[in-house]
């Protein structure tokens, strides 16, 4: 099944829920700022992803410049900061079977469906 974390006020996201919908294909979808994914769901997500946690932070985020931007923080810290602020964690992340892309651009999502 393929699942999207999706924030409806994203249009980047919005545009990979589009061609989700597009592809005619069943899929969840996973509003991550109203179901926050656990320590471990991010953890199974950045590796499926095959990336660190830092890359797959929104750096741009006020969130992040304010609390986190200029200390050193571990994988666990950065991930634990993504689960206390999901507004942090990029989007839209599209996930099938042992697959993920960041959409972004949404044209990514194209390779795994």
């Amino acid at each position: 099944m393929i699942k999207i974390y999706h924030n409806p006020r994203c249009s980047k996201s919005r545009e990979g829920l589009s061609i989700l919908e597009d592809s005619g294909k069943e899929f969840e979808i996973v509003k991550y700022l109203d179901t926050v994914p656990s320590v471990s769901e991010l953890e199974s997500v950045l590796e499926l992803l095959n990336i660190s946690p830092l890359a797959l932070v929104r750096k741009n985020e006020a969130i992040w410049k304010e609390n986190y931007k200029d200390k050193t923080l571990t994988d666990t810290e950065i991930i634990a900061a993504m689960v206390a602020h999901p507004k942090l964690i990029e989007r839209p992340i599209v996930i099938n079977g042992k697959k993920a892309v960041i959409g972004r651009p949404p044209s990514e999502i194209k390779n795994i469906i």
